[in-house]
């Protein structure tokens, strides 16, 4: 017979190579048909319920890298709780509203204008449902799960009748008010944006300063003085009707190059620098309080325009006198208010100038920056004209520049319940600390929010008008819209006259003629999805409100997290999350942003068939994701050669356990040898390690090195690096063998527990590999925590033998650099310990050298305290000395032994090999080795 088949070699159909691509798809079609998220809800029914409430993605194309880094995130901790004794379910959703499928509509060719709105809403609708099938797709492939053929969807009539109600919950206590402020406006979307709609890009603008001549100066200043404004959008001018000055700033007239000026006492050196003045002399100095109500001269127009007091003028740069369009600043709409100026906005929803700025109509607003600064200089009020670069708000969707412009909106006040939404800010939990200072101060100066978009794919705002224009809002109005939404869908608004909208027999008395109009404009997008803690956490029996936790990316705390508190707080008085978790960007390899442009996106699809989606999955896990995450091809192959270590160790683990039964080959603990007690104990230390500061505590990244660190140090490096002395050399149902065999037989039903919620395809492969009684392994619990005897002591003794080990090594290492030795297994090894040392020896036991994969033929420990030769390695508390050993090499264990040869059947294994063969092949005493 062969030598080899007298080893028990491990042997395991569990493949060396994931092939994760190609299985994936199979296993995931298998969980679907067998309904495992159905059986795990089932299996936690009665527990304690935690409900992750899915911020909904935009339906519009493929899934990017940021949906699988937020979407793998959440099915990690749902998994996790599952698997720790809670009920989680998972509803994901969608958001389908909005100007992005508008824009895809208009790029397809498909024309609004030559249809009707509910035709064109049609369309909307069913490409929003063709997108919704494929994120769908998307996010199954990645093993998300989800109660996916029920989710919710913005769009859907029993979702939009909540928010109705919503709406109307908020105008009967008052929030609802429709006001002519100025907004950030999109000329690009013709339609206001809210806040979470804006983000910043630099622009280059024009820098002028421009002076306007006293016409009454309250006997203070001479009609020949001019007061000097400075502004970065001369476009604003034709509707100047003001200029702010604060009432404690102290101001100055100045004579320079023959004329006479007012700016602002310290920021005088800063304006004669920029104009280029030789000469000045300050004539007076007064407070702005005094300049209160003085006029100017408009430097184009023949009106007058308002000297007022305003707390927002600064001195930061400019000249302390701000140019105030109450038609194009919410600072000066506030301070226009309390002088009672009117506002002006001759600007329309295209961005286009109207005949209230005379000279300028049917110009695009920045094409006449150039003219009219041309018109002050020819008006002689130009006295400077330069250019900077800066940051500026832009529309989040065209790209393209907003403007401030007053138009008639429907608004939320936000002054009215602020400060109940800043006390339920600081009783949620920010897992991310920063978090909650965040959302503070976006609440704390935010703006009343602009609910109205001039849009039509959306939800229409409820509201109708009676024949004074006055606007009808009642709950009665309120609840039989809703109603009609949720039979008819909020299509039925476009589809009937406002008469039909209304409840039957319906009348006001603004109508006496019985005539009604609607309102055309819809609900902001943030109104669709900061609904949904009515429309599906308190509609779906499964959920619960409030959310135990709320996970979107960083950007939702002027998004999602900020319209979802808002009018929670307004209808229910409280948060609708009791947590809060945020999360980064995703990066490219050097920490760019992805831009399609730029070619450094990674689409999930492509690595999912390239790698697999567990690759993906294991990536999230491995990445700090509270600030913004790197992810590249080269990042991705480094993670697979991560997940090539765990699969190989657990390889290992399932090939020496496969003649094993855990029912009747399971040593107990207190039978086992100690070392096998030290690697259960520090498997249980994982255990509570991964639940009690990774899961627990949402840290993945920690869940991830912690086990990997397992893997790496104490199987890899020391465990399993001597097993094989063990597990492939001694008889078959030996003691040592099965004591070794049950951990890892333990160890692998832990790591695949474990790794479940991060790697679920794997887990599950590994799991038809154990003998468990439970189908899937999706379908157990984590592992239990215990305490095991004498525990401490344990750990204390093998913590310091590790340290004599590591010592061992490095002189084994000398002796290898010395070319005195190639393998330890031909080391003779002579141990010089102190007292502490050898008295540790003798506990750990008669396999030492095992551990220390070495002869135990040529290895000894000598008395404590007898002195060591000078070429031994010294330590502080023990010398090692590593020579050659002289034995014969066994050709069955690989060991250098004394007795190879002894036994004269088999002359070429040594003594205790000879024995096992014997007594375990007892044919290959006649038939010899081959």
């Amino acid at each position: 017979m062969k030598m080899k088949d007298t080893l028990h070699l491990g042997k395991t159909k569990f493949p060396m190579r994931g092939n994760l691509p190609n299985r994936e798809g199979d296993w995931q079609k298998e969980w679907e048909e067998n309904d495992i998220y159905g059986k795990r809800q089932k299996i936690n029914e009665g527990k304690p319920t935690f409900v992750l409430h899915d911020g909904p993605p935009f339906a519009n194309g493929n899934i990017h890298i940021g949906h699988a880094l937020n979407k793998i995130s959440k099915d990690i901790i749902i998994r996790a709780k599952s698997m720790s004794g809670f009920r989680a379910p998972y509803v994901p959703g969608w958001d389908t509203h909005g100007l992005p499928i508008e824009q895809v509509l208009t790029n397809k060719g498909i024309k609004r204008k030559e249809m009707s709105t509910a035709e064109y809403r049609q369309k909307c609708y069913d490409y929003a449902m063709t997108q919704i099938d494929k994120q769908r797709n998307d996010f199954k492939r990645l093993g998300v799960q989800g109660e996916w053929e029920d989710p919710y969807v913005t769009l859907a009539p029993s979702y939009e009748a909540a928010e109705i109600r919503v709406f109307g919950k908020m105008a009967e206590k008052g929030y609802i008010y429709k006001g002519m402020k100025p907004i950030y406006w999109s000329p690009s979307s013709e339609s206001s944006l809210a806040e979470a709609e804006i983000e910043y890009k630099d622009i280059k603008s024009p820098s002028i300063y421009v002076s306007f001549k006293v016409v009454d100066g309250k006997e203070l200043l001479d009609e020949d003085t001019s007061f000097i404004i400075w502004t970065t959008t001369p476009w604003t001018l034709p509707s100047n009707l003001a200029i702010a000055v604060h009432p404690d700033f102290d101001y100055v007239q100045v004579k320079a190059d023959g004329n006479k000026y007012v700016v602002a006492k310290d920021l005088l050196e800063d304006v004669q620098e920029v104009l280029a003045w030789d000469e000045v002399e300050i004539l007076q100095e007064f407070k702005g309080s005094q300049l209160e109500n003085m006029k100017a001269q408009h430097p184009f127009y023949d009106r007058t325009s308002l000297l007022i007091l305003g707390d927002h003028v600064t001195l930061d740069t400019g000249t302390g006198l701000v140019h105030t369009a109450p038609g194009h600043g919410e600072d000066d709409y506030y301070v226009g208010k309390k002088y009672g100026l009117p506002v002006l906005s001759p600007v329309d929803s295209r961005g286009v100038f109207t005949s209230e700025a005379p000279g300028f109509e049917g110009i695009f607003y920045d094409k006449a920056n150039p003219m009219i600064t041309d018109l002050l200089k020819e008006k002689g009020a130009l006295l400077s004209l330069d250019f900077f670069v800066h940051s500026y708000p832009h529309d989040w969707r065209t790209k393209k520049p907003v403007i401030f412009r007053a138009t008639p909106q429907w608004f939320a006040s936000i002054d009215k319940f602020r400060q109940n939404i800043l006390d339920e800010i600081e009783k949620v939990d920010w897992i991310i600390p920063w978090g909650k200072s965040r959302l503070y101060n976006m609440v704390r100066d935010r703006g009343d929010w602009v609910i109205s978009r001039q849009r039509a794919w959306g939800v229409p705002l409820p509201i109708f008008y009676a024949e004074n224009g006055e606007a009808i809002i009642t709950p009665e109005t309120i609840e039989h819209v809703a109603q009609l939404f949720e039979e008819y869908g909020s299509n039925v608004w476009f589809e009937r006259d406002a008469k039909d909208l209304l409840p039957e027999g319906f009348t006001h008395p603004d109508s006496p003629n019985g005539t009604f109009t609607k309102e055309t404009d819809i609900m902001d997008v943030w109104f669709d999805s900061g609904s949904s803690h009515e429309a599906v956490l308190r509609q779906r029996p499964e959920l619960a409100f409030p959310a135990d936790m709320y996970l979107e990316g960083s950007d939702q705390y002027r998004g999602w997290f900020n319209s979802s508190i808002t009018t929670s707080v307004a209808v229910n008085g409280v948060a609708p999350y009791k947590s809060v978790l945020s999360q980064g960007f995703t990066l490219d390899g050097e920490g760019h942003k992805m831009s399609k442009s730029l070619g450094n996106t990674i689409v999930p699809d492509k690595v999912i068939k390239q790698m697999g989606a567990d690759i993906l999955r294991l990536w999230v896990g491995s990445v700090d994701y509270e600030s913004d995450v790197r992810v590249s091809m080269d990042i991705l192959k480094q993670v697979s050669e991560v997940y090539r270590k765990i699969r190989n160790t657990v390889r290992f683990l399932l090939a020496n356990t496969s003649d094993f039964e855990p029912k009747t080959n399971e040593i107990d603990f207190v039978d086992l040898r100690s070392v096998d007690k030290y690697m259960l104990i520090r498997l249980n230390q994982l255990i509570k390690e991964v639940r009690d500061n990774g899961y627990d505590k949402y840290d993945f990244l920690h869940v991830y090195r912690t086990i990997l660190n397992f893997i790496t140090v104490d199987l890899s490096s020391f465990y399993l690096d001597f097993a094989k002395d063990v597990v492939y050399i001694e008889k078959e149902d030996s003691y040592e063998r099965r004591c070794m065999q049950t951990v890892f037989y333990k160890a692998a039903v832990a790591i695949a527990k474990l790794l479940t919620p991060i790697i679920p395809f794997t887990t599950e492969e590994i799991w038809s590999f154990l003998k468990e009684e439970a189908d899937y392994v999706q379908l157990t619990d984590f592992p239990a925590y215990q305490v095991y005897p004498n525990q401490e002591e344990l750990l204390d003794i093998w913590t310091a033998f590790m340290e004599f080990r590591d010592k061992v090594l490095k002189a084994l290492e000398i002796a290898r650099n010395e070319k005195l030795i190639g393998k330890s297994m031909e080391a003779k090894v002579t141990v010089y310990p102190n007292e502490q040392v050898q008295t540790l020896l003798n506990v750990v036991g008669d396999n030492v050298a095992q551990l220390l994969i070495i002869s135990p033929d040529f290895f000894e420990i000598k008395e404590a305290g007898e002195k060591a030769p000078e070429k031994a390695v010294q330590f502080d508390d023990v010398a090692i000395l590593v020579e050659k050993a002289d034995g014969e090499v066994c050709q069955r264990c690989r060991q250098v032994r004394k007795t190879v040869g002894e036994n004269e059947h088999f002359p070429t294994i040594c003594a205790h090999c000879a024995a096992i063969v014997e007594d375990e092949h007892p044919e290959a005493v006649q038939e010899g080795f081959e």
